[in-house]
């Protein structure tokens, strides 16, 4: 299996030089380097050497990857089991809904069963609820909301309406939040990502699947987050029927996040979450593919990366579960 080592730009064109040095010199300088920089290879952990593990190397080794577009995965302990396919920048849809909540509570934290504050919900929001072009949540102008709520609108169903509402209450102006949104990216260190929009219907916003990786790491250590990205389906007052989780995974038992994308361009996208048992300990794995049957149907290309997705945490779990991959 070839796993791609994450950020870090290269040249389009390889120097003449490379093709006279033999394929063993070429294997024992890549092996050199990556253990120098101990990124995008078994048992690394947000760009940090770890202890080589053989058994976390053949969990990677055996993983389903998806066979086209890009995805990562790591575990909670040990590290990076790889990253699959070309890290080019590309279109992640509703995935961008992740960074949008993740500072919206960096800005207006809560805690526990906290609510937040009553937000009202102002006309745009009402007048874009009818859109017949992108998924919205049906408010109407003068409802109001508690933070916590529009979070689930945002998080659950994808409200693309709830993401620039929430972006205009935090900072005024969609452009100003998105401002926060790239800032908090590259602190984060996904110097791969760029943002142009709270909701990610704009083509505009590209990232990849080990950008995304790290941000999911982040978003998951707050616990509102988490509960909220756990949650299959849920009722509000105001908002006629179930709202529900377009993460169809979180049937399975065990998964417990995290955040659906799709539209043509994009492909399907997912951000996920898992637990998995090993070693005696209960450890969270996440994992992230991108750009899934780009250029089909939303429909279809979702469809793939749940599917996709669903094969890797299956693997995961049962190799983490036989004791391949445990940590000695």
């Amino acid at each position: 299996m070839l796993l791609y080592s994450p950020p870090g730009r290269r040249p389009r064109h390889a120097p003449p030089w490379i093709a006279l040095i033999s394929l063993p010199a070429l294997t024992a300088l890549a092996v050199t380097v990556a253990a120098a920089v101990g990124v995008g290879r078994p048992g690394s952990t947000d760009g940090h050497s770890a202890a080589p593990d053989r058994r976390v190397a053949t969990l990677a080794a055996e993983l389903p990857w998806p066979a086209d577009g890009q995805s990562s995965v790591e575990v909670e302990g040990l590290g990076s089991l790889g990253t699959r396919g070309e890290q080019t920048p590309v279109p992640i849809a509703s995935l961008t809904k992740v960074m949008t909540a993740y500072v919206i509570l960096r800005d207006h934290p809560l805690h526990g069963t906290q609510q937040g504050p009553e937000i009202t919900v102002d006309r745009q929001a009402a007048d874009e609820s009818v859109s017949g072009t992108e998924s919205t949540a049906p408010v109407q102008a003068g409802q109001r909301f508690s933070q916590r709520r529009l979070l689930e609108l945002l998080l659950l169903p994808s409200a693309n309406n709830i993401a620039r509402m929430l972006a205009r209450w935090d900072a005024g102006s969609q452009e100003a939040f998105t401002e926060k949104m790239n800032r908090a990216a590259s602190g984060l260190g996904m110097d791969r990502t760029t943002y142009t929009g709270a909701s990610g219907i704009e083509t505009t916003t590209v990232s990849t699947s080990w950008d995304q990786l790290r941000l999911a790491r982040e978003a998951m250590k707050n616990s509102v987050f988490r509960k909220i990205v756990a949650t299959r389906s849920t009722t509000m007052p105001g908002i006629p029927g179930a709202v529900t989780n377009t993460n169809t995974l979180l049937r399975i038992p065990g998964v417990v996040g995290l955040k659906t994308g799709s539209s043509t361009p994009a492909g399907g996208n997912l951000a996920w979450a898992a637990t998995a048992d090993s070693d005696g300990r209960e450890r969270l794995v996440l994992g992230v593919v991108l750009h899934q049957r780009a250029n089909t149907s939303p429909e279809q290309g979702l469809q793939a990366a749940l599917e996709r997705s669903e094969r890797l945490i299956t693997a995961v779990r049962a190799a983490l579960a036989s004791g391949r991959g445990a940590s000695a």
